[in-house]
């Protein structure tokens, strides 16, 4: 056993944090975090170690860990969606995909594999999450993936805003937590704009499809405010970049009209659907727009959405730091970032005592209190 803090169990193992390429703005965050919740009774230069995930010339590619992790607790940061690293193969510059990340991941478990005491995986956008269940003939590559985190013998595997969280059924007897940012989204939108008003007759939530309506009644409940809903009309006799076309998107809920209106959704890809439900709540006479998104991926940049803030559609879109943020998009008027490093460095800190998260899990009390703060209730 390690050293112990005030109140809490005592530390399982020396915590070890390794940043996956892509990653070290974040981690330096997290590492910061974890010396201020320490220093009171450890002294520690660093929580990260090292690695290397070099690559040979024809692309492929290895795992060096630098340091001892004999009997640490391991907790690896990775993006699989970080697109903006790069390796090299046959002279060729090539981009990282979700597919080369996991690979160099597996990499890294399986340089760790019988060294460290246990090892957890934070994984803020799940891999292949969008590809979590069956409709046709095809492969359910977010569950293979999860079994084969487990086989290689991660213990957990902490992921935020997951499209779907029942997917932890392909691994129902290991860790699985999936964490929400509702309580760091309205904290960045009180802070944002201070004249939200948190009134059902001010400002409504909208769900832009029938899939996310369980995060959003989440929002509605904790901030006592209305919900309505878009669902999308496809057409499922054609199939188009492998899925149904969307035909129209059509409203569901109470009048919006001279409210202002939060959109919540997990992930922007391409943004034509948010955007669109932004124009049609703007027509109907949506005050402002907010939009809510964990994982602001823009893969067709981010033109579309300059237009839509200069047309007046949109107000701010709120995306967390948990994945790659391509450049230019902190110049844009419309962008706020939510930084999600704290609270990560709550997880590992409590976790690595082995404490219960639940209080961290469910941020009820924690929104209530920022209500109160700022006068809302």
């Amino acid at each position: 056993m390690e050293s112990q803090s005030n109140g809490m169990q005592p530390i399982v193992g020396k915590l070890s944090i390794i940043s996956m390429r892509g990653c070290e703005e974040i981690t330096s965050k997290i590492d910061w975090y974890l010396k201020q919740f320490r220093k009171e009774y450890e002294d520690c230069e660093t929580y990260v170690t090292h690695i290397t995930c070099p690559r040979f010339g024809t692309g492929e590619g290895k795992c060096v860990i630098s340091e001892t992790i004999r009997g640490h607790d391991v907790y690896v940061i990775c993006d699989m969606f970080n697109h903006g690293v790069t390796y090299k193969m046959y002279d060729h510059e090539n981009h990282m995909s979700p597919d080369d990340h996991f690979q160099d991941l597996k990499r890294i478990i399986a340089a760790a594999s019988g060294k460290a005491r246990r090892i957890t995986v934070v994984m803020p956008m799940l891999y292949e999450g969008r590809q979590h269940r069956r409709t046709a003939r095809e492969s359910l590559d977010c569950a293979l993936a999860l079994q084969e985190l487990v086989r290689m013998g991660v213990s957990n595997i902490i992921t935020f805003d997951a499209h779907d969280a029942r997917v932890q059924n392909a691994i129902p007897l290991n860790g699985f937590d999936d964490v929400q940012t509702t309580y760091q989204m309205i904290k960045a939108l009180t802070r944002a704009v201070p004249d939200i008003s948190f009134d059902k007759e001010d400002t409504i939530v909208i769900s832009p499809d029938e899939g996310g309506m369980q995060r959003c009644m989440y929002y509605s409940s904790v901030l006592e405010i209305d919900l309505g809903m878009f669902y999308k009309r496809r057409n499922y006799s054609v199939i188009v970049d492998g899925k149904n076309p969307i035909e129209a998107h059509e409203y569901l809920g109470r009048d919006v009209a001279g409210k202002d209106v939060i959109i919540v959704d997990d992930m922007i890809s391409s943004g034509e659907s948010v955007l669109e439900i932004a124009k049609k709540l703007k027509a109907q006479g949506a005050k402002r727009i907010f939009i809510f998104t964990a994982f602001g991926l823009f893969c067709n940049g981010l033109k579309k959405f300059d237009e839509a803030y200069k047309n007046g559609e949109i107000n701010r879109v709120f995306t967390t730091n948990l994945v790659y943020r391509m450049p230019g998009l902190f110049e844009r008027a419309w962008y706020c970032e939510v930084d999600m490093s704290k609270y990560i460095s709550l997880l590992i800190d409590t976790l690595n005592h082995d404490e219960t998260i639940s209080n961290l899990l469910v941020p009820v009390t924690r929104i209530k209190n920022l209500l109160k703060k700022i006068g809302q209730r």
